[in-house]
């Protein structure tokens, strides 16, 4: 199935607002059906029955969106194509821990998936390019609204929308960034903004969870109870206006000071890239990240600035693994295919380098 082989999403292009350093965005909405017990306490009969009664939505949620959607019953899924879609970022881990009558509905342009039966009965979550929440926040209201057309939504008058984690009682509201800050990390000032960024209701943590791995950064918002969607929303994109602002103030720092130093590291990272016969993830993260750097200051023109993007996604072991129909491949084996994938990616994007 394509959602399995293609490492392209509809929300990870190039193409949206502030592309070169903001990846995307993603608005999720936590929502419970009333009268019915929280996954954690509910039996099978009880997740089945919530899991019925929103396939039979399904009509609704595409009226009220535009799109069309597909359903996947987790439990129906093999263990490669469980993790493909975890690392496409589609579903959590959680979703997994145990899979019988959960469920992912899935627009067919990926950009809005509906997790069923998580830690709350429904996880909606909507996705675009860039810097844009208001698209997605719209498009997760439309489908809250279709659902509570239907269906009695969890609610109380004082806390909000009720949810099984307390920190999403109230709006029930969760809205990400992704953003690419090598010069920030380069420069050594991503940390001021890491250490302010609580005392602003949010929350900046590395995307791949070590050593900065890849410059890449999700950002988002930690209280819900209180705050209008709106309020979140606003607080949070005028944040991240600013750590552009930074982000753009070095690297302009780093073409005006070590202009040399700057090109060697992309050039060097490129090479590799297109050589390399063997290649670890995290190497991958590291070169990829100086690579587009490079495209988006001008200093090579050897590839295109999606090259990042695509590899977030193609460079993954389980998608390897699924690729291959291999779920036993040795860690050289999977480093071995890795290097191969980000070679013919790069002539992909560019048919005109004789590639080997």
């Amino acid at each position: 199935m394509p959602k399995f082989t293609t490492p392209q999403l509809s929300w990870l292009t190039t193409l949206g607002k502030e592309a070169d350093i903001v990846l995307a965005s993603r608005v999720r909405l936590a929502r419970n059906l009333k009268n019915l017990p929280f996954p954690n306490r509910a039996n099978i009969n009880d997740l089945a029955q919530i899991k019925e009664l929103i396939i039979r939505l399904i009509p609704a949620i595409e009226s009220a969106t535009g799109l069309k959607f597909d359903y996947l019953e987790i439990d129906k899924l093999t263990h490669l194509e469980q993790q493909v879609l975890v690392e496409k970022h589609l579903i959590s881990k959680k979703l997994l821990t145990n899979p019988e009558n959960r469920l992912l509905i899935l627009s067919q342009d990926a950009s809005v998936t509906i997790m069923v039966n998580e830690d709350d009965h429904l996880r909606i979550q909507c996705m675009a390019s860039g810097l844009d929440l208001n698209t997605p926040l719209a498009k997760a209201f439309a489908i809250d609204d279709a659902i509570e057309a239907y269906l009695n939504i969890a609610f109380d008058e004082k806390m909000g929308y009720l949810t099984a984690c307390p920190t999403n009682l109230g709006t029930g509201l969760r809205a990400s960034v992704l953003l690419h800050l090598p010069a920030l990390v380069m420069t050594q000032q991503l940390s001021k903004i890491v250490n302010i960024s609580p005392q602003l209701g949010l929350a900046i943590r590395n995307f791949f969870g070590e050593d900065n791995a890849g410059n890449i950064f999700q950002i988002d918002n930690q209280l819900t109870l209180g705050f209008k969607e709106q309020e979140l929303i606003y607080n949070l994109n005028s944040t991240v206006t600013e750590i552009i602002s930074h982000e753009r103030e070095a690297r302009k720092a780093l073409l005006n000071y070590s202009p040399d130093k700057l090109a060697n590291r992309v050039w060097r990272s490129f090479g590799i890239l297109k050589y390399a016969r063997f290649i670890s993830e995290n190497e991958m993260l590291d070169l990829v990240s100086k690579v587009r750097l490079g495209v988006d200051l001008d200093i090579i023109d050897e590839t295109k600035p999606e090259l990042l993007n695509i590899l977030l996604i193609a460079s993954q072991k389980n998608y390897i693994q699924n690729l291959q129909q291999n779920e036993n491949m040795t860690p050289q084996e999977i480093d071995k295919q890795r290097a191969h994938i980000i070679r013919k990616i790069l002539q992909e994007l560019a048919p005109d380098i004789s590639m080997s």
